[in-house]
């Protein structure tokens, strides 16, 4: 399981033009699902994810959490983050999780993530989703638990 996370100043998903989520200041997750993830896994992340300290305090310093910050959280499904890209020119989706079984998945955490925090938007699975962001920073971080 891997979440690219960018905090954004805003950001939103758009489906067939109708926007299916939607945050200001906050993070911006990319969820990449493999095949050996599980619900306590990204229970784990999840937790992670919103008590990982990458808003600025009073001192200027990354010391302050989602919560701490007052954001937002958008979580989207992006299995291209499971792909193998070691060899070749072209990515391996092999590690990716099968669709049924991600899609369930990831709707079990989204529901997770809407039961720890208040503030929780997502994408839709499978969709052809444009995401809209304006970075802040910009800082990224990949995080993942095994």
């Amino acid at each position: 399981m891997r979440a690219l996370l960018q905090r954004v100043l805003e950001a939103k998903v758009v489906v067939d033009g109708e926007t299916a989520g939607e945050i200001g200041h906050g993070v911006l997750v990319f969820l990449g699902l493999g095949k050996q993830d599980t619900l306590e896994k990204g229970q784990k992340l999840i937790d992670k994810i919103l008590k990982y300290r990458f808003f600025d305090d009073e001192q200027g310093k990354m010391g302050w959490n989602l919560a701490q910050a007052n954001g937002g959280l958008l979580l989207v499904s992006q299995f291209t983050l499971m792909a193998q890209t070691r060899k070749g020119l072209r990515p391996d989706f092999g590690p990716a999780m099968p669709p049924a079984e991600a899609q369930a998945l990831y709707l079990q955490l989204a529901d997770y993530a809407k039961s720890q925090f208040p503030n929780v938007q997502t994408g839709i699975f499978a969709a052809d989703m444009k995401v809209h962001l304006v970075n802040d920073g910009p800082v990224t971080f990949n995080l993942e638990v095994e």
